[in-house]
């Protein structure tokens, strides 16, 4: 049987660190190990709701898209090794239905997802890592914060090693 992943998603929120701060470099290790693609994933809010659209300038969504877009790009230029193959796409409305619908087109076989302390704003966070794991066609990998930092002990070990 070969576990080996082709394609791992993980779905970052840019208004909080804590969403990949865990996550990302565990979802690297993976693509790294498996040779996979690493699918980067942010989900920007609706404003199409007639109550709220009335009120904001014609193509808002547009626009609202194109920044995430180059922001998520931004973020994955600063921390993903240029050796890994990498696809950044936004999704627009519910955070859980667009990253369920993301790892469905780019064929998913790993969710990569940070766990993170509950404080108030992760109740929403944690709602939408829930329903995700509850609803995925794929294996969820839930990240804690202390395997990022063993991770980063082993990754400062293995280059001491290869320095050597």
């Amino acid at each position: 049987m070969n576990n080996k992943y082709k394609n791992i998603l993980i779905p970052v929120d840019l208004a909080h660190e804590s969403s990949w701060r865990s996550a990302l470099p565990m979802a690297v290790e993976q693509a790294r190990n498996n040779d996979a693609r690493l699918h980067v994933v942010t989900v920007v809010p609706n404003a199409d709701i007639p109550a709220i659209a009335a009120h904001l300038p014609s193509g808002i969504d547009r626009h609202i898209k194109e920044e995430g877009k180059g922001n998520l790009k931004a973020l994955v230029e600063r921390l993903v090794p240029d050796n890994i193959i990498t696809s950044v796409t936004v999704g627009q409305g519910r955070i859980y239905k667009e990253v369920l619908r993301i790892a469905r087109e780019a064929d998913a076989d790993l969710i990569v997802m940070a766990s993170h302390r509950p404080e108030l704003t992760d109740y929403l966070i944690g709602a939408n890592a829930s329903h995700v794991m509850r609803h995925a066609q794929c294996s969820v990998l839930v990240v804690r914060e202390k395997v990022q930092e063993k991770t980063r002990e082993r990754t400062a070990r293995n280059q001491q090693g290869v320095a050597s």
